[in-house]
């Protein structure tokens, strides 16, 4: 019904972000990932909306991108994944990020995601391999697509159990590992570049 809101950004934090549009307050469930991609509160947003509507509840979800609204549809087309569910799994890594463990059959780092049990993943695995179209296969960073996973994820492990988001996590270790990096190199190159 709706595709997209824009108007002033009234508040953003633990999931909700509420977008004024002439005086009318949508509140919407959003991921970490738009959390983060917002502008500051008082500002002009557009947001990518989606409208779940169940005998028991209407439901307006929030996008920062028309890629993660495409996820988002994706991930509650597999049964056992609801709105809820969809939103942790795009708070907990970037979609690209998404895209490759789903790609790659990662089922370790999707069951990792809290909430998301091994034969969930394991199910969207199955069902979704297949569904992602050459744009969005274009999201992989191929600067990235050689590095060991199982170092940037004990990285990305690591860094979440000193506190980190798994989102922010993910992205600091995207952004300094080269393939050659052992975790330990990935873990000292992330918490010098958080230090900046």
């Amino acid at each position: 019904m709706f595709s997209f809101l824009t108007g002033i950004l009234e508040e953003k934090c633990d999931n909700i972000a509420v977008i004024n549009c002439n005086g009318v307050g949508f509140e919407l469930n959003v991921s970490d990932t738009t959390i983060y991609e917002l502008p500051n509160k008082g500002e002009l947003a557009t947001i990518y909306t989606y409208m779940a509507v169940r005998e028991d509840a209407i439901t307006l979800f929030g996008f920062a991108s028309r890629e993660e609204k495409s996820a988002f549809l994706k991930l509650t087309s597999v049964s056992g994944i609801g709105g809820k569910m969809a939103i942790a799994i795009l708070s907990a890594m970037p979609v690209a990020d998404l895209i490759e463990a789903i790609v790659t059959e990662n089922i370790r780092l999707l069951s990792s995601i809290k909430g998301l049990g091994k034969k969930t993943a394991e199910r969207l695995v199955v069902e979704l391999k297949n569904s992602f179209d050459d744009l969005q296969l274009s999201m992989l960073n191929p600067r990235n697509s050689t590095i060991h996973t199982s170092a940037i994820e004990e990285a990305i492990d690591t860094l979440v159990a000193m506190g980190l988001t798994r989102f922010d996590a993910t992205q600091v270790v995207k952004n300094v590992a080269t393939s050659d990096d052992t975790a330990e190199e990935i873990i000292k190159k992330s918490l010098k570049n958080l230090k900046k």
